[in-house]
């Protein structure tokens, strides 16, 4: 860490914990080093581009886009031995090689069209370039299962077709020796053996001299004496020697693509670079997303403003035990830049005030941290703790003597950018005496217009806090009824200790709490109370509040409900009122046809009734084109067309396929209904629908 954020201060807040955690989710000794040498940026422009390029591959990573697996391993050893120039890279380098050509092309690949969304990551990746010719280069000498071909130099094929061949002659000769020496009951029961890599047959001690062959061995009892037969010495030493040949060729035909590698060195260079910086940020979002973080604002004024933030490894630890963390949620400005924490012991005060401090660090950094993502941080220069018992035996300090030093060394530095951490604050000495020392510390730093988060138990210091224009007083809600610590902070007014309430749950019998009682001071203990009874006021009018939003919230969602109800059945009146409507105007037409057919019947004879049937029908026809022309003429359309159309069809159908005739069975041309023709005078006919008998023009009806 940097003086401004000096070592004292990260093992208070544990920084050295969230560091670890991320070194071991990198995949580099590159990554991992810089990883544990992590400490603050010194300009706010150098954290916030790190917030953004972390926060980048945490938005591809909770998309779920088809990023490629930045699984790879270092290049440093291959960077120095190409940098020679007698040096040559073994399999495994190549084989890095190959990897980190093809991830880093992905990479390429992957970014290209994603500029706009992703700027800040697709910057890393312009110092490479596209290109296949490292991959072809070592895919020409190596096959898929990353074994040198036959087929990399002539000379290595016909070195493989000698050893392939020589290695059948010795399993031949092996195999015939070992069947004959089989019958003749010379072996043990294990038959064989391996020894140096060499087939050995595995023969009765007893025996042993009538094997011809080298000894290379005995078991550990002595029973057996291992034995290479003589029919296969010199194949097995022509098979050694083979082997050194293929050594040998590999080495020059690594030497060769070295080589040719070698001219890639400024690319590969870059590879190293752009994989262990991408590994280095990919670490970040991966304890990211196991902790739910988010890149939260880093601004260059003071002001901190965390919403549903929690402590990172209070959250990790709570996960894997299966438990519920609570967030905590507060503000400090330049208006309200002191917060006096008060409240029971275990109550969270120290949890609130390391969260406050850890996750200051972290986005310095330029590490995520779980908030919300709307919270907000200042930039300052000095994040300064003094938390626990710090006492010193080695240079014999006790723990106030410790605290001291420490306080000295915060007024000596302290400004308006400094962020001071103070957990129980005076303590270590004289109630009294330390209080009052500690009431002084107080104002002073108030008055340098530092920042701070303290906690204590000491009421001057939360008078004073109370009394400062921009200092604040906060409290760690305590449940009455089960006199156990809720782990909330509320802001606004200090919170009693409930140093009795405690002790109680602590199994402390009654009357000695009682008797505890009598000794105190009867204002210091009325003036306890009273805290107790606001907080408890507090708490309970907090409930309220909630109870009230979350009625609020209901009665917004059933007024919601009732409004898309109240449209639903509006709708389906409207439909039902159009459905009444049109059978009303059913059973009218249906009664005035009831009422001509009655006529019809009454009179016996249709001239008049036929008269009123026609114009009841032109009427309604009337109607109907009315209608059809509102219709059309809303849609822009020009009212003539259908009397063109209608002209058009007119003129098709003046000559019928077949004559109008007198009992000819017709229909009207945009009609359905049949009639038969009774008569036939000019261009007029007479024709019978059913009941009725209606004069029509020729031209408008067709034969069917």
């Amino acid at each position: 860490m940097k003086s401004l954020f000096d070592k004292q201060t990260s093992n208070d807040l544990e920084f050295g914990s969230v560091v670890y955690m991320l070194s071991e989710a990198c995949n580099t000794e590159m990554a991992r080093k810089r990883m544990l040498e992590l400490e603050p940026f010194s300009k706010i422009e150098e954290a916030n581009h790190a917030l953004d390029l972390a926060s980048e591959l945490l938005q591809v990573r909770e998309e779920g886009a088809a990023f490629p697996r930045l699984e790879f391993e270092d290049l440093a050893i291959d960077i120095q031995r190409l940098g020679v120039s007698n040096g040559v890279l073994d399999l495994e380098g190549f084989i890095r090689l190959l990897d980190a050509s093809r991830l880093t092309n992905d990479l390429i690949e992957f970014f290209k069209g994603n500029e706009a969304e992703l700027p800040n990551l697709s910057q890393l990746i312009n110092q490479a370039y596209y290109t296949k010719e490292i991959i072809k280069s070592v895919e020409s000498v190596l096959d898929n299962r990353m074994q040198v071909k036959d087929s990399a130099s002539a000379e290595l094929q016909r070195i493989r077709q000698s050893i392939r061949s020589t290695r059948r002659d010795i399993a031949k000769n092996f195999e015939k020796v070992m069947r004959k020496l089989t019958r003749e009951g010379y072996l043990a029961d294990t038959l064989e053996a391996y020894i140096n890599d060499r087939r050995v047959l595995s023969v009765l001690s007893s025996h042993k001299r009538q094997v011809p062959g080298n000894v290379v061995g005995t078991s550990k009892t002595g029973n057996f004496t291992f034995i290479e037969p003589h029919e296969n010495m010199g194949l097995n030493n022509e098979y050694e020697m083979l082997l050194d040949d293929e050594r040998n060729e590999i080495r020059k035909i690594f030497l060769q693509l070295t080589n040719k590698i070698r001219g890639f060195l400024p690319l590969i260079e870059s590879y190293q670079e752009i994989l262990c910086e991408f590994d280095f940020i990919n670490a970040k979002v991966r304890i990211g997303q196991r902790m739910d973080a988010q890149r939260p604002a880093l601004e260059l004024n003071t002001a901190i403003e965390l919403i549903n933030a929690y402590h990172p490894l209070l959250l990790l630890s709570n996960k894997d035990a299966g438990l519920h963390t609570i967030s905590q949620s507060l503000y400090l400005d330049k208006f309200c830049r002191m917060m006096v924490i008060s409240g029971p012991n275990a109550g969270g005060k120290s949890i609130t005030l390391k969260t406050v401090g850890l996750l200051q660090i972290m986005v310095q950094c330029g590490l995520l941290v779980p908030a919300d993502s709307s919270s907000k941080f200042g930039w300052f220069h000095h994040v300064l703790s003094d938390i626990g018992d710090n006492q010193s035996i080695a240079n014999q300090l006790s723990t106030y003597s410790y605290r001291l030093k420490r306080m000295k060394f915060f007024l000596e530095v302290a400004n308006k950018r400094s962020l001071l951490l103070l957990d129980e604050f005076g303590t270590g000495s004289d109630p009294e005496l330390g209080g009052a020392l500690a009431e002084v510390f107080f104002e002073t730093l108030y008055n340098r217009k530092s920042f701070g988060i303290i906690t204590t138990h000491y009421s001057n210091i939360k008078l004073k806090a109370a009394r400062l224009r921009n200092a604040v007083n906060a409290s760690m809600l305590f449940n009455h009824e089960s006199l156990e610590p809720m782990y909330e902070l509320s802001v606004g007014q200090p919170g009693s200790s409930f140093t009795f309430e405690v002790a109680q749950i602590n199994g402390i019998d009654k009357e000695i709490i009682e008797e505890a009682k009598t000794r105190l001071d009867s204002n210091k203990l009325e003036m306890d109370n009273l805290i107790a009874t606001l907080q408890k006021e507090k708490s309970e009018i907090e409930e309220l509040n909630k109870a009230s939003k979350r009625a609020e919230e209901e009665a917004l969602l059933a007024k919601e409900e009732s409004d898309a109800l109240s449209d639903h059945y509006a709708h389906r009146l409207h439909k039902q009122k159009d459905l009444i409507e049109k059978n009303n105007k059913d059973l009218s037409n249906g009664k005035r046809m009831s009422a001509f057919i009655h006529s019809y019947r009454l009179k016996g004879h249709n001239k008049n009734l036929l008269e009123e049937v026609r114009k009841f029908l032109a009427i309604e026809k009337s109607k109907l084109v009315k209608k059809q022309e509102v219709a059309k003429t809303k849609k822009d359309e020009p009212i003539v067309r259908p009397k063109v159309k209608a002209k058009q069809k007119k003129k098709e159908v003046q000559k019928p396929a077949k004559p109008v005739a007198v009992g000819a069975e017709v229909k009207m041309l945009n009609g359905s209904n049949k009639g038969e023709v009774i008569e036939l005078k000019g261009t007029e006919a007479t024709v019978m629908f059913g009941i009725f008998k209606t004069k029509v023009k020729v031209s408008d009806l067709e034969v069917v």
